[in-house]
C-alpha cells in the first residue's frame, strides 16, 4: 500500500504515519512546518519530507490513498490534485476506521478525561499482555507511539475527539468510528469556533450514541446531569452502564480504593470517575474488578494530566493540560482535596480559540475559587495568531468572578512573580494546552523558593 499524508506533522497524523510504516506500508508526506517531537520522530523512521511546503508532483495515480490532516487548507495544491485524479481521500479518523472495521472498537468520548480513561485501559491491557491496537491523544510511558495498527489484534481502543475530521469533512471525529463499546465521560461546552451554542455542542454527543453498533454498550458518567438527560432520551438500541465516584479514602496525601484499600498514584474525583469508566470497559473485555485493581495501582497518569514535575516533603509542582472551564475547576479541586493542609497556587494559560473568545470567557466564572493564589496568563501573540481582539485584565477578573485573581500577559513578569513566592507547604499547579510562551517548567520548579 502506498499512502501519502497531507499535513503529516500533526500529532495524530505523524503517529499514524509511523504506525502504517511499521505495518509495512510505503509512506510519504508533506507539510508546511513540522515541530518537535514530530520532526525528530518522523526523521527517525525516514519519513520526514526532504523539504517543507506543498508540491503537487508528490501526488500520482500510483497512490492507493491520501490521508488529509486538519491543518491543511481546502485550497491545498496536493489535495486539489488528489481530487482531480479521483484518488481515495481519507481523514485520519476515517482511516482509523478502515484499519479497525473488523475489530471490536472501544471509543472513549467526552469533553474531559478522554486521554486519561484511554490511558488507564491501555495500561491494564498491557499489564496482562493482551493484544490490542490503539489511538490515544498523549505520549504514554511504555508505549512508543500514540497510534498502533496491526493485522492481528482483535480490539482497538480509540480516544474519540469531538472536533472536526478534516477541512473537507466537517463531521466530528468520534462519529466515524462506529463504536462497539463507547464511553462518554461528561459534557462541557468547548470548541466554540465550531459549535457556537451549547445546544450545537451537546447534539454531537446525542449523534455519537446513534453511531454505536446495534446492541453495543454505552458507558456514561451519571454525575453529569445534562449527559444523563441525553442518555435517557436516546432511543438507540444499546446497553447502558452508568458510573460515578468509587468509594475511597485519602490518607497522608495518598488515595486508596475501598474496600480492598488499593493505593493509587492518581487522585481527585475526576480521576476516580475516569478510573471507574476504565474499569467498566475492561470488564467488557474480560478483565474483572480484582484484576483491574491489581493493574491500576501502578498507573502513574497520562502525560500533562496532573503530571508531577517535582515533589518533596512540602511542595509538589504539577503541569496539566486543563484549559476549558470544567477541566480547570476539576484539576484545581483535585489538588485542593488531596492536600488540604497545603496552600494552592494555580496558574492557567488561556490559549485556545474558545478561551480567547470574550463571549465564552464568562464560562470560567468561579473556576479558580478553590485556589489560594489564582493566576491567569495570556501570551498576547495568541491573540495575533488567531486574529482575535485582546481583552483587558479587568475583563478577565470580571469573567472569572474573582477580584483577587492576578493577571499577566508578559511571560517574564509571570516568571518573576512565581519565583518570588514562598512555596514552603504549598503546591504549584501550572495548567495550559500551550507552553507559557516557552517556559521551561522543570527549570522553574527547580528554582522555586521552598524555605
Amino acid at each position: 500500500m502506498r499512502i501519502h499524508f497531507i499535513a503529516i506533522g500533526g500529532s495524530a497524523m505523524h503517529n499514524l504515519a509511523i504506525a502504517l510504516h511499521k505495518k509495512g506500508y510505503q509512506i510519504t508526506g508533506a507539510d508546511d512546518v513540522i515541530f518537535e517531537p514530530a520532526k525528530s520522530r518522523l526523521e527517525g523512521y525516514g519519513l520526514l519530507p526532504s523539504k517543507m511546503g506543498w508540491d503537487d508532483s508528490r501526488i500520482s495515480p500510483a497512490l492507493d490513498a491520501v490521508i488529509l490532516g486538519m491543518h491543511a487548507r481546502i485550497d491545498n495544491p496536493e489535495l486539489i490534485k488528489a481530487q482531480a485524479l479521483g484518488l481515495k481521500i481519507f481523514s485520519y479518523p476515517e482511516y482509523i476506521y478502515e484499519q479497525s472495521k473488523n475489530k471490536l472498537r472501544v471509543v472513549i468520548g467526552g469533553s474531559h478525561g478522554k486521554t486519561t480513561i484511554t490511558s488507564m485501559i491501555l495500561h491494564v491491557l498491557n499489564y496482562y499482555n493482551r493484544e490490542f491496537d490503539y489511538l490515544v491523544g498523549a505520549q504514554l510511558a511504555g508505549f512508543e507511539t500514540m497510534v498502533k495498527v496491526t493485522e492481528d489484534a482483535p480490539i482497538m481502543i480509540i480516544e474519540g475527539d469531538e472536533y472536526l475530521s478534516s477541512p473537507i469533512d466537517r463531521r466530528p471525529k468520534f462519529h466515524l468510528y462506529k463504536a462497539n463499546v463507547a464511553v462518554i465521560s461528561g459534557i462541557a461546552w468547548d470548541h466554540i469556533n465550531v459549535f457556537p451554542t451549547y445546544a450545537d455542542y451537546t447534539a454531537q454527543f446525542d449523534q455519537f450514541i446513534d453511531t454505536i453498533t446495534a446492541d453495543g454498550t454505552l458507558i456514561y458518567c451519571q454525575e453529569d446531569r445534562d449527559l444523563n438527560d441525553i442518555v435517557t432520551r436516546s432511543t438507540a438500541r444499546v446497553n447502558k452502564l452508568s458510573y460515578g465516584i468509587p468509594e475511597h479514602e485519602i490518607v497522608h496525601g495518598v488515595t486508596y480504593l475501598l474496600p480492598q484499600g488499593t493505593p493509587l498514584k492518581v487522585f481527585g474525583d475526576h480521576n476516580l470517575m475516569n478510573l471507574n469508566a476504565a474499569r467498566l470497559v475492561c470488564e467488557t473485555l474480560g478483565i474483572m474488578q480484582t484484576e483491574f485493581d491489581a493493574a491500576i495501582t501502578s498507573f502513574t497518569g497520562a502525560a500533562k494530566r496532573l503530571e508531577v514535575i517535582s515533589a518533596d516533603e512540602s511542595t509538589n509542582v504539577y503541569k496539566d493540560f486543563a484549559h476549558s472551564p470544567s477541566k480547570l475547576k476539576a484539576t484545581i479541586d483535585a489538588v485542593r482535596s488531596q492536600f488540604t493542609n497545603r496552600k494552592l497556587i494555580a496558574c492557567i494559560e488561556l490559549h485556545t480559540f474558545s478561551s480567547l473568545n470574550k463571549d465564552f470567557l464568562k464560562e470560567y466564572a468561579g473556576a479558580m475559587d478553590q485556589a489560594d493564589d489564582a493566576i491567569v496568563f495570556i501570551d498576547l501573540k495568541s491573540f495575533e495568531l488567531k486574529s482575535m481582539v485582546p481583552f483587558s485584565e479587568e475583563d478577565v477578573r470580571t469573567a472569572f468572578a474573582n477580584p483577587k485573581l492576578k493577571f499577566f500577559n508578559d511571560s517574564n513578569s509571570l516568571k518573576k512573580y512565581l519565583l518570588n513566592l514562598n512555596y514552603k507547604n504549598a503546591n504549584l499547579l501550572m495548567m495550559s494546552s500551550g507552553n507559557y510562551a516557552g517556559f521551561d517548567l522543570p527549570e522553574l520548579a527547580a528554582a522555586l523558593e521552598r524555605n
